[in-house]
Parts: structure tokens; sequence; C-alpha cells
């Protein structure tokens, strides 16, 4: 591990009103981190070489270069944060660095801080990366977006209505009922435009279900899955009561990452506009801290991406770590042609 020495912040430590900073604080710290071994670098600002209590030595570590300045014309704080970053080390500092919360991210998982008991330095540990609460929104509507810049729509709806087998009932007859008074056609709210399109939805579920007219993604969080599956076949059957459909509707629930707890969306297509396969599959390189938290979620990033683009089966979700991309949050998703997409499954 590499720490930078904030001298300053170190020196001044148990600093009386009267007295000056003290460079044996520095050569403390410098002494506990040779002994674990790490590699380390003191970066001081220039003003400290006239406060320090002993002036002559510390000249002479800065003659040596076992002490390096931050450049005139620099903020030091703003310097030693830039360059924990470019060298992916921590910093052995008590500073909370508070006004640089918004340019860099995290500081406290890269903060080292420290006590003194007499001269012997006790150096404890950083805080433990924040995750980004909403990294898996980012990550979905990151792919969603290659996904349209690709010619294939996606459902944008994420507001979300209050969640409720009796109000998924009423929102699809609202929808269904206006579209068809609006004489949309076969593109219910004009949501889809997608090239090529398929006659017919194969191989998807049984014949019987396969000739409903329409097919509504549910769009839930993953706590209202269970809820909304268990009520899926009496939604159906409402549905097709209240509008005289001469077939019920197909009901394919989805867990959906953009939908709060409690809320749900829907996407209404007809059934030969439903796509058979995902025509991308989706890879995701992301940071460390991240990658466990990723893994575990790549089924409902799956699942998400499919219901909004009316794909029947979920796309193939490949997550990879990538030391490149470093910092918490960071990630980067690419498509890759499904070699299934448009072709019947051999029996």
């Amino acid at each position: 591990m590499k720490v930078i020495i904030d001298a300053s912040n170190v020196a001044h430590f148990g600093k009386g009103n009267d007295s000056s900073p003290k460079l044996a604080n520095i050569l403390s710290a410098v002494k506990a981190l040779e002994d674990k071994g790490y590699d380390f670098v003191i970066m001081a600002d220039a003003s400290l070489k006239h406060e320090i209590d002993d002036k002559e030595k510390y000249v002479h570590l800065l003659d040596e270069e076992a002490i390096e300045e931050v450049p005139a014309g620099n903020n030091a704080d703003h310097f030693i944060l830039e360059l924990a970053e470019e060298e992916n080390a921590k910093i052995l500092s008590n500073d909370l660095f508070r006004e640089f919360n918004d340019e860099f991210k995290d500081i406290q998982s890269r903060r080292l801080p420290f006590s003194f008991d007499g001269e012997k330095i006790t150096i404890g540990e950083s805080k433990k990366p924040k995750k980004d609460k909403n990294i898996l929104q980012h990550i979905c509507n990151d792919i969603l977006l290659s996904i349209e810049s690709k010619r294939w729509e996606v459902y944008k709806g994420k507001e979300g209505i209050e969640f409720s087998p009796l109000n998924i009932a009423k929102e699809s007859i609202i929808r269904m009922d206006k579209s068809q008074q609006d004489g949309v056609g076969n593109k219910i709210e004009g949501l889809f435009s997608k090239l090529p399109m398929f006659d017919k939805v194969m191989d998807m579920v049984e014949d019987v279900e396969t000739s409903a007219p329409y097919v509504i993604f549910v769009l839930v969080h993953p706590k209202d899955y269970k809820e909304a599956v268990k009520s899926a076949g009496n939604i159906s059957v409402t549905i097709a009561d209240r509008l005289r459909l001469d077939k019920r509707p197909l009901i394919a629930v989805r867990n959906d990452l953009f939908m709060k707890p409690g809320t749900f969306e829907l996407n209404i297509l007809y059934s030969d506009e439903v796509e058979e396969e995902a025509p991308f599959n989706v890879e995701i390189k992301i940071n460390s801290h991240d990658e466990v938290f990723i893994k575990k979620n790549s089924r409902n990033i799956a699942s998400t991406v499919a219901g909004r683009m009316g794909s029947w089966k979920f796309p193939f979700v490949a997550v990879k770590p990538d030391i490149i991309l470093e910092k918490p949050g960071e990630f980067e998703t690419y498509l890759d042609k499904n070699e299934k997409y448009g072709k019947k499954e051999d029996k």
C-alpha cells in the first residue's frame, strides 16, 4: 500500500497554543509505516519549514528530498488529494478535507486517521468505501441508452404508481382502452418501432397463451415480485372481462431496478411486438469495490432490461472486474449481439 503523509497535519498534532509543530511526529509516522512495509511519501506545504520546531533538521530532509513540498501556487490539501487519487494512495491525516467532498468521491475511504501516545503513533483504518446507492439504476440506464442508440426503443416510465393488484388491473384497462380509442393500431402508446419485426412470438409460452393479443410487462421492485406473480391470473381475467377481449392478456412480471418498493409501471405490447430473445447480451466492467454487489444483482439487471425492451427472455449479463476502474461507483457497459436473436431454438 502507498501512503501520502500529510506532514503539516501530522506535525501539528498535540501542538499547544505556544508551541511549534513537531518534526518528531513526522519521524514517528515514517517509522510506523516502514515497520508495516508500506511505501510512502512525505508531503508538506511550504509554510511548515518556517514553523517546525527543529528547522535545521527539517531543511536538511528537504534538501535530501526525503520531504517534498507542495509546488508553489497550489492549495496543499487539494494537491495531496489529487496526488492520492492519481497514485491510488492512502493519506495519513486527521484532516477531514470537508471542503473538497464535492470534487473528490469518498475521501474518508482514503484517509488513515492517527493518534499519539507520547511519541508513539497509532495508525487507524480508513473507512470502507461508500457504495453508490443508485449504481444499479445507473448501470441499467447506461445499458438502455446504448440499446436506444441501436434503434431499439425502450420503455422509460420510472415515476411509479402505487402497487396493488387492483391498481395494476385498473391502470392496464385505462391504458389499453385509451390506446384503442385513439386508434393507435398495433403500437400500444407508440412505444415500439423495432427493426426487424417478427410476425409472431415463437416458443414463448404455451400455444393457447401465445394467441393472447396483449402482453403486459408489469415492472415491480423485487420486494413486490411474489405478490405480483401470485395475482397475475386474476389481473388477466379482470382486464379481459372489462375490455371484452376474446383472449386474456399475458401478464409478465419483471423485477425492475428503477421501481421503488410499493410502486409499479406497465409496458404494454401486442404479442407480435414482443421479442422472443433479447437482441443484445451485456458485459459490465466494474470496480473491485462493487463487484460482488453487482454480480448478486446481475439477474435483476437482466430482468430490468428485458422488461423495458419488451423481450421475453432475459439478456445474458456478464460481470467482470477491471483494475483500471478503481473508484467505487465506476463501471463500463458493452453490448454484444445475441447470436440466438431472431432464431428458433433447436428442439
